[in-house]
């Protein structure tokens, strides 16, 4: 069983940045690619941005150019550094490993993200 820890969300003003962390319980990120993912109130969830075993990544284009995917796998972290944050952005954020159809698989509980104008 994996499991995964979101942290770092919080309220932050247009234009600031936040980092994200996931933390797993092993030494997965060398095996599984990994998602980030967003839900906004009344939205669908949204893949925003991927990281591959090795350490190929791909970006929504709403993100791209001010969202940054990383890994450090000694520490079983991934992060996601957010800047230029928009109000838009707000939703919950998630992470996730993915499967070989690239779908989610084993999911962290979430941390809030809020950017207000």
């Amino acid at each position: 069983q994996v499991h995964l820890v979101e942290s770092g969300g919080g309220l932050v003003q247009l234009g600031e940045s936040l980092r994200l962390s996931c933390a797993a319980s092993g030494n997965i990120f060398s095996f599984y690619a990994v998602g980030w993912y967003r839900q906004a109130p009344g939205k669908q969830r949204e893949l925003v941005t991927t990281i591959t075993s090795s350490g190929g990544t791909s970006y929504a284009a709403s993100v791209k150019g001010r969202f940054t995917i990383s890994r450090d796998t000694a520490k079983n972290t991934v992060y996601l550094q957010m800047n230029s944050l928009k109000p838009e952005d707000t939703a919950v954020y998630y992470c996730a490993t993915l499967n070989s159809g690239g779908l989610g698989y084993y999911w962290g509980q979430g941390t809030q993200v809020t950017v207000s104008s």
